[in-house]
């Protein structure tokens, strides 16, 4: 009951608004321009742009336009001139048949702002159109008894002019007995009335034959004819009367075909014939002929079809009793017709702007008319519109409305609105109508690429093929067409001195992330930089992201034997006394490795000896160490290469040669080379072995020098011309040895230093370093002795 209440208040405010409205335009007199009737088409009917005080640019950018009430439009504007032009020839008769003035509407649309305004075009007659009869031939029957100044009513002709050019008067012909009178109707229609001037006598002229001229009052006057029979009847002194002369008749609109309208009466005081009656309509229109009938015995009338008030809301007829000796009697019937509720609601939408910008202000979305073509509480409407959009109607004037945004809308939120427009009138029952629109929010660059990740970290192994796909960034944009169209690329890297271009690339299309060229793990470990995502928006927007890239270790150097040295300069000699222990310390093989984890870690193992059992090697230290006693039967000199193996897979490997010399009453393990004895020493055989071997050893040393260099001088020129890698030059650098115990190196060197034993000379092999290239600031590992370890030795 409470929500009936609320309706019915709501109601009432707009009606209240549209009665405001109304009492405010009321005073505005609109603009009113004539044209007479069959002007050619695109006739000038005025300078709209002069009469609306504005010029013609301005009317075009605001877009004006001639909007006029039904759906076929008469008037077109040129916005290039300014003019107002006709559409076509316009006939008044057909436009506004016997209604004068002819007046068509319209209105005046003007955009930004928008702007109303009224105007009328009054279409002027001309006489186009001559009178015409219904009928050739008109029969009258009078009786000779009539006394002279007896009037009878003729059937007019008519005339689709108006105005002057409609019919002015009636002429009749020259004869003895008539004359004609034009008289006027209540309607406006002249008709004409033969008066008798002199008695008739049947027997001296039974009949007469007259011409009827119906004339209009143009200038140019146009005429029709019609024949008038007059047969003179014997005497009937006794006229039709009708019980009222004047019948007022409502009847709803849409009766039903048959209804009975109403039953008119007439009488008669003659006799047998003469006193009979018929009645019929007099001078009916085509319209009246076609909505009513009479019946000619009962003088019932009766509805033929439907009438229409919105067509024509009132017929007006004449209708004539008749009795047998053709006397008749006259009396006019008044048709009203009752509105009812049976036209719903119209809407026209005038103007409609989709796709609208997103995060635009109060905008006007829309302009519709309301219409309903019922009258009073029939044709009042309510407009409304759904409550959950952000949209707003505002009444116009004369039933114009505005559809405009509440607020600013967001195409992520919702991309489009279908509204619909309910328009309901006041009557009873209400008949409602509903028009739905589509209005698109088009997008704007309002939103950055998000990426998936804040921080992307990828790994990558070493020593990969260059323009590998180590990983892929991802971004997303919550706009839409060009607007989320992502862009990747790379961002300058905070150290400049980082080649960040020649190491990574992006694809700028799917955020894929290629390695340009191998890694090395020795010399970068890991990569960071930033990857942005912009997208394609004017102006475009952008987001970054932090990218990491570590590099794994992949087994790519071998062990690099720091200790004995293997670089060409004379051989390490380990003197050892024959009177030394079991696990005497006869050397210790240091190495290291560039690699890290356990590609690193190292283990050394005896390949090769001279006397196999003699020697071992501890596997976690490198240490070099009897494995029993010492005999006189055991050879002067030996010879043991030493092989060391890191843990990658597959394992790298490099080897060594240790050359181990028997001594007799030595205890030092370790004693520098003596120097020339100021003594002459004695000629045994071991001091002339020992100075045959240092002969030998320098003069070998000396030739391995001079080969070394040359092989150099040649690879370097193959190498230049190959493309090779450079090969570092000059002895071995110092500072490529990592001295603070961390037990690596920063570059990888491999030598192999062979010492023959036999017949009392040495041969040593000097080769070049197999990798050129290392990385520098390896990390590596510090080499700890297990107390536990056993000795391996391998036999």
């Amino acid at each position: 009951m409470e929500a009936s209440r609320k309706i019915i208040c709501r109601q009432r405010q707009v009606l209240f608004f549209f009665l405001f409205l109304g009492l405010s335009q009321a005073g505005t007199e609109p603009r009113r321009y004539s044209v007479v009737e069959e002007t050619e088409g695109s006739s000038i009917v005025t300078n709209l742009a002069k009469d609306l005080d504005l010029s013609q640019s301005e009317l075009s950018r605001r877009g004006a336009r001639v909007i006029s009430k039904g759906n076929k439009l008469h008037l077109q504007f040129e916005p290039k001139t300014g003019y107002l032009l006709l559409n076509e020839k316009l006939d008044r008769e057909e436009l506004c048949g016997q209604t004068e003035p002819c007046v068509l509407h319209f209105q005046v649309l003007l955009e930004n702002p928008l702007e109303f305004f009224q105007a009328e075009l009054q279409v002027v007659d001309i006489n186009d159109h001559a009178p015409v009869f219904m009928e050739r031939d008109m029969l009258l029957k009078i009786s000779e008894s009539s006394p002279p100044g007896t009037a009878f009513p003729l059937k007019n002709a008519q005339d689709m002019d108006v105005g002057q050019n409609n019919i002015e008067s009636y002429i009749i012909s020259p004869n003895s007995y008539f004359r004609v009178l034009t008289h006027k109707s209540s309607d406006g229609r002249k008709y004409p009335e033969l008066v008798l001037d002199k008695a008739l006598d049947r027997e001296e002229e039974p009949e007469l034959r007259l011409t009827l001229i119906a004339q209009d009052g143009a200038s140019s006057p146009r005429s029709g004819t019609t024949q008038v029979y007059i047969e003179v009847m014997d005497i009937n002194d006794n006229a039709p009367e009708f019980e009222q002369p004047f019948y007022r008749v409502l009847i709803p609109e849409n009766s039903p075909v048959g209804s009975l309208i109403v039953t008119v009466s007439a009488s008669d005081l003659d006799s047998g014939v003469y006193g009979k009656i018929s009645y019929s309509f007099f001078q009916p229109s085509e319209g009246i002929s076609k909505t009513l009938e009479v019946n000619p015995m009962t003088g019932e009338i009766r509805l033929r079809k439907e009438v229409d008030f919105e067509t024509l809301r009132s017929y007006e007829v004449d209708v004539k009793a008749t009795d047998g000796g053709g006397l008749s009697g006259k009396c006019t019937l008044l048709l009203q017709v009752v509105d009812v509720n049976d036209n719903p609601p119209r809407v026209a939408v005038s103007a409609l702007t989709s796709p609208i910008p997103e995060n635009s202000p109060e905008m006007v979305v829309a302009v519709f008319s309301v219409s309903d073509a019922d009258s009073g509480d029939n044709g009042k409407t309510i407009s409304s519109i759904q409550d959950d959009l952000p949209f707003l109607l505002k009444p116009s004037v004369k039933n114009f409305y505005t559809l405009v945004t509440k607020r600013a809308l967001d195409r992520e939120e919702r991309a489009g609105y279908n509204i619909t427009i309910t328009v309901t009138d006041l009557g009873t029952p209400r008949l409602t109508t509903q028009h739905n629109i589509t209005v698109l929010v088009s997008d704007v660059n309002d939103n950055a690429p998000a990426f998936t990740q804040t921080s992307y970290t990828l790994f990558v192994r070493e020593n990969n093929s260059p323009a590998l796909h180590i990983g892929s960034v991802s971004a997303t944009d919550a706009d839409a067409g060009a607007n989320a169209q992502v862009t990747y690329s790379l961002l300058p890297p905070q150290d400049p001195q980082l080649p960040l271009a020649s190491l990574v690339s992006i694809n700028a299309d799917n955020g894929q992330l290629f390695a340009l060229r191998a890694l090395d793990y020795e010399a970068l470990q890991a990569l960071e930089f930033r990857v942005g995502a912009t997208d394609r928006g004017s102006p475009a927007l952008s987001s970054q992201a932090l990218v990491r890239v570590l590099v794994l270790d992949a087994n790519d150097n071998s062990p690099f034997v720091l200790y004995p040295l293997q670089n060409g300069s004379a051989p390490c000699t380990e003197l050892v006394p024959r009177a030394a222990e079991p696990g005497y310390l006869v050397s210790k093989v240091v190495a290291v490795d560039g690699d890290s984890g356990q590609n690193a870690w190292l283990s050394y193992q005896l390949l090769k000896a001279t006397e196999p059992g003699l020697f071992g090697v501890w596997a976690h230290n490198g240490e070099v160490r009897t494995a029993r006693l010492l005999s006189e039967r055991d050879a002067a000199k030996h010879r043991l290469v030493v092989q060391v193996r890191d843990n990658g897979e597959p394992p790298l490997s490099a080897s060594v040669t240790l050359h181990v010399l028997l001594v007799d009453g030595f205890s030092q393990p370790y004693l520098p080379l003596p120097e020339a004895a100021s003594e002459p020493a004695q000629a045994d055989p071991l001091t002339v072995y020992l100075v045959v071997a240092l002969a030998s050893v320098s003069s070998l040393f000396l030739f391995s020098v001079l080969a070394f260099i040359a092989v150099r001088l040649c690879r370097r020129g193959r190498a230049a011309s190959a493309g090779g890698y450079p090969v570092p030059e000059g002895h071995f650098p110092g500072h490529l040895v990592d001295v603070g115990g961390t037990g690596t190196l920063s570059q990888s060197y491999q030598y192999e230093v062979c010492l023959m034993g036999g017949s009392g000379t040495s041969e040593f092999k000097f080769l070049k370093p197999i990798i050129s290239n290392l990385p520098s600031g390896s990390s590596g590992r510090e080499m700890e002795e297990n107390p536990s370890f056993r000795n391996s030795f391998e036999i």
